[in-house]
């Protein structure tokens, strides 16, 4: 059996190594943290479990493609829950907007806040399908390595209707007029790199998965997802090394011949690397060895990162749903501070998850699981008095909005934010996401999955294709693994 080398965890690296089980190659997963899952770790303490990144399950399908491709179904390993509402927006203290869950009712919250505006949301979501369809069930499985596998008849004759050379933002206006469903429509994007004037069009795919796939939890924690593909990899005979940081890459001529963890060399035929691909390739191999140089990495548009706060409360608190989102400040604002002119945000949107108003597992009885998320820059000076000052921003407007006090409750917090993301993941400049979905980072514009002067280096995850998010990390494994096994069997 030949010997593959995974680098890193996550839900890139976990798919990767039980695809290559599966083909019969003897794979050894090599984690610098202690725990499986990269951003999708976990923490316990005082009776909480946080999911220490993801808390959004859409594309089920995904998943369920996944687990299928080892006669297994996601219902194996956890059960899923579908949220209704789907989320909460808050606009104000006064104004709420439930967003439910169901294209019917859909449709009937559209055409309240703009009269007869539901023909064009089932028109729109018909387009978004049709995106979807082609985005994640053909274009996202494709390996990035030739222009060729773009000339599909299929991908050429739908070009124009996929709107790839369409704004987003020009794309919602077509259809809709009233402020809060613009916004509703645009915020799906926020975290794919770009302010919506500059994302194509061809993302509305994501309001088709939100709005007609749904928003889903799976009981336990998205953590849970992670459990069950460990748990998978294991049956397949995947082995697993923790507290494994890899060091470098031992490198003859043209290949790497296996890799250094924690000072002991270990043979092997081929290495994945699902961590960082900045810091695989500019920290672990020799210059002469790297596809990319310093100035292009410092060239690529970077996806957001995030100032996290994860709070254990003791008391239930009242206004929000197991999602809500705080959309009471400028959008456009946001956005330009995060991608146009990189700076903390003057007066940021917020996102809060609570899922113990769904899983009584997560908190102890009468008490509340809260994590706040601030999308922010790469990249930023992060400092603790930065993060305290954020804190308590947030906190007055949720307690503003939400009219109840909360700081009072809080019996654990912990922030989490740029420092967090490079000590934990070595992620470049701090990002939480990954690299942005702009037209010039699609698909073949990605950093490469194969490293041409070094033929059994192989990279997957956030920064290559297919890009950034827990679905396409779990394609881009399998994409890899395809990719491995097709030249080694030349």
């Amino acid at each position: 059996m030949k010997k593959i080398a995974v680098i890193g965890s996550g839900f890139a690296g976990l798919s990767a190594a039980c695809h290559l089980a599966k083909a019969g190659y003897a794979v050894t997963v090599f984690e610098k943290n202690s725990t499986p899952g990269g951003r999708a770790r976990k923490f316990e303490v005082q009776g909480f479990t946080f999911d220490m990144g993801p808390s959004w399950y859409w594309m089920p399908d995904v998943f369920e493609k996944f687990f299928s491709a080892f006669g297994k179904k996601p219902s194996d390993y956890y059960t899923l829950e579908r949220l209704d509402p789907s989320y909460r927006i808050y606009y104000s203290a006064e104004e709420q907007l439930d967003i439910p869950s169901g294209i019917d009712a859909l449709c009937k919250m559209f055409d309240r806040l703009e009269p007869g505006s539901s023909k064009n949301l089932l028109k729109f979501l018909e387009e978004g399908k049709y995106k979807y369809e082609i985005g994640i069930n053909e274009l996202v499985y494709k390996p990035g390595l030739s222009l060729l596998e773009l000339a599909d008849p299929k991908l050429m004759s739908g070009v124009f209707k996929l709107h790839v050379f369409q704004s987003i933002s020009t794309y919602v206006r077509k259809y809709f007029k009233e402020k809060k469903l613009v916004q509703l429509l645009e915020f799906p994007v926020l975290f794919l790199g770009a302010t919506p004037e500059k994302t194509p069009a061809l993302y509305s795919l994501m309001n088709y998965a939100d709005m007609a796939l749904g928003t889903w939890y799976p009981q336990g924690g998205m953590h849970k997802i992670i459990e069950g593909m460990v748990q998978l990899a294991t049956e397949l005979g995947v082995t697993f090394e923790f507290n494994s940081a890899v060091q470098q890459l031992e490198l003859n001529a043209v290949k790497a011949k296996g890799v250094v963890v924690n000072n002991q060399f270990r043979a092997f035929d081929y290495i994945i690397a699902g961590a960082d691909y900045h810091h695989v390739e500019q920290t672990l191999i020799p210059e002469s060895f790297r596809r990319y140089d310093a100035a292009y990495w410092d060239n690529r548009v970077m996806a957001p990162s995030s100032l996290i706060f994860y709070l254990g409360l003791n008391k239930k608190i009242e206004g929000i749903l197991h999602h809500t989102l705080f959309f009471d400040q400028d959008f456009g604002k946001h956005s330009e501070e995060i991608y146009e002119h990189p700076r903390w945000p003057s007066s940021p949107q917020f996102y809060i998850s609570c899922p113990s108003k769904t899983d009584a597992t997560v908190a102890p009885a009468g008490h509340e699981n809260v994590f706040i998320l601030i999308p922010v820059a790469p990249g930023l000076k992060d400092d603790e008095s930065t993060r305290e000052y954020y804190f308590n921003l947030v906190m007055d407007r949720f307690e503003k909005m939400t009219r109840q006090t909360i700081r009072e409750s809080i019996v654990f917090k912990r922030s989490y934010a740029h420092n967090d993301f490079i000590t934990d993941y070595n992620s470049f400049k701090g990002n939480a996401y990954g690299l942005a979905n702009t037209l010039l980072q699609t698909a073949n514009l990605k950093p490469s999955i194969v490293n041409k002067k070094i033929n059994n280096l192989f990279y997957t995850g956030q920064l290559t294709v297919p890009g950034p998010g827990v679905p396409p990390s779990l394609i881009s494994g399998q994409v890899v693994a395809g990719e491995l096994i097709k030249r080694d069997k030349k």
